[in-house]
């Protein structure tokens, strides 16, 4: 039993250390079809919307 319940610990430990090394999200700037006004967002804001341009790292959509 304890043997079990070190190998789940050893386990979950080895799955969490993948999730603490995801990367953000990339950030893209959006171009409306209606008014022609941009943007910036990471995922699609919907109909009526192009991908402009991207990807970029931060919510300004601007590289550094």
């Amino acid at each position: 039993m304890r043997k079990r319940v070190l190998m789940v610990g050893v386990l979950l430990m080895g799955a969490m250390q993948y999730s603490v090394m995801a990367a953000p999200a990339p950030w893209y700037q959006w171009q409306s079809l209606a008014t022609g006004r941009y943007m910036c967002s990471q995922v699609n804001p919907g109909e009526g919307w192009v991908r402009h341009s991207g990807p970029y790292n931060n919510a300004g959509c601007r590289t550094y």
